[in-house]
């Protein structure tokens, strides 16, 4: 498979089932930023976790190609023929269920916290930012499947998680907003 095809030298990109559209199109954006947090995801790998939090992003990384080839897929046929694409109920109790146990670790929230502390537990923060843009641009889409809306608005709590246990982990402080 080449890199590079040169059918995007107009601006365009073609979605699964081989529509052309503009690269400005609401669902690039979508899965772009879907893919700008996958990216993230993976510098926070890259600054170290523990073995037990690494399996879980490397987890959410895996569930993110599957959650932007839906959103390039209008005609929603890949999850038909390709089962790693499937995002389905279960991943949303998977999140659910590692909130919980990573919650159950750390001091109750008190009031907000402002973002910082180790780089992946900053970076964690950043990476819920952007995928909290993400999800608003899956709901304008207005097409989504709502089990992958609740999974998008469930990963944005569980990275907010996660940058708390890194940070608490890592022995830093929260600073209170």
């Amino acid at each position: 498979m080449k890199i590079y095809t040169r059918t995007g030298d107009d601006g365009t990109t073609s979605l699964f089932d081989g529509t052309r559209i503009a690269k400005s199109d609401p669902r690039v954006d979508a899965y772009g930023e879907v893919d700008e947090a996958n990216a993230m995801l993976g510098l926070v790998r890259a600054s170290g976790l523990d073995a037990d939090l690494d399996a879980m992003v490397v987890r959410i990384q895996r569930d993110l190609f599957a959650l932007g080839s839906h959103l390039a897929d209008p005609a929603d046929r890949i999850a038909d023929r390709v089962k790693k694409a499937a995002i389905d109920t279960n991943d949303v109790t998977r999140i659910e269920n590692w909130i919980d146990v990573l919650e159950n670790a750390l001091p109750p929230l008190r009031r907000f916290i402002l973002p910082g502390g180790s780089t992946a537990g900053a970076t964690l923060h950043l990476v819920r930012t952007v995928f909290r843009r993400a999800e608003r641009r899956m709901v304008a889409l207005g097409v989504v499947d709502p089990v992958i809306l609740a999974y998008a608005n469930r990963l944005s709590d569980f990275l907010f998680v996660l940058a708390r246990t890194v940070n608490h982990r890592a022995g830093l402080a929260e600073v209170e907003w």
